[in-house]
């Protein structure tokens, strides 16, 4: 566990050292190729074969995505990734109501720490529209310090939103890339990193494996 979590915070600086919810930015078309072509530019890679239990999660805000990251041999690879709605706010959250969705400090990933279906949940955000569905069909709950309420789940009723800066604090994920990331990647104690506003994922270049 001492060496998963060293890998882990490991990865974080090389990702801080590299480069998301509404007022709405402009929408990058380009989103759903980048998540299509993670999953296919990787497979010859990894083969589909990786410790689903050292997986954890990066989200960066400037480029508005989700990403799913796994240690395969001596490299870290991305296995999925998905556009994300973050919050209206930029900037670190500071207290509630601030619109501003939480950062992790280097080397400190947040953590699921439970997963709960919310397809039933409901939401007022004030709009006029009252109280609406809002939560997809589950709510991936975050341990983010000093803050409650934070977590990743999917934009019902705000399907829109989705790449952009709209959510009052958590993440949003268009409700099918909800359900595949609770299937399929996401686990409780699963590392999360939310980078800061000016560090991106482009320039990060992940090493191949032979």
């Amino acid at each position: 566990m001492k060496k998963f979590l060293a890998s882990v915070l490991a990865v974080a600086v090389l990702l801080s050292a590299a480069g998301c919810g509404g007022g709405k930015e402009k929408k990058d078309s380009s989103q759903d190729s980048i998540k299509k072509s993670v999953a296919e530019q990787y497979k010859d890679i990894y083969k589909g074969e990786y410790d689903k239990s050292k997986t954890f999660i990066v989200v960066s805000k400037k480029d508005l995505l989700l990403t799913v990251y796994a240690p395969v041999g001596g490299d870290t690879v991305p296995v999925a990734q998905f556009p994300v709605c973050l919050s209206l706010n930029k900037g670190q959250k500071e207290k509630p109501g601030d619109m501003r969705t939480p950062e992790s400090e280097p080397g400190e990933p947040f953590v699921i720490d439970a997963i709960k279906p919310a397809k039933d949940w409901t939401h007022d955000f004030g709009d006029g529209r009252g109280a609406i569905l809002a939560y997809g069909d589950w709510f991936l709950r975050l341990v983010t310090p000093g803050h409650h309420g934070i977590g990743i789940h999917g934009s019902t009723n705000n399907e829109n939103s989705v790449p952009g800066r709209a959510s009052e604090g958590c993440i949003r994920l268009r409700d099918p890339d909800i359900i595949t990331l609770k299937e399929q990647y996401a686990r409780v104690g699963m590392p999360v990193i939310i980078k800061q506003e000016e560090q991106g994922l482009k320039s990060f270049e992940i090493k191949k494996t032979k």
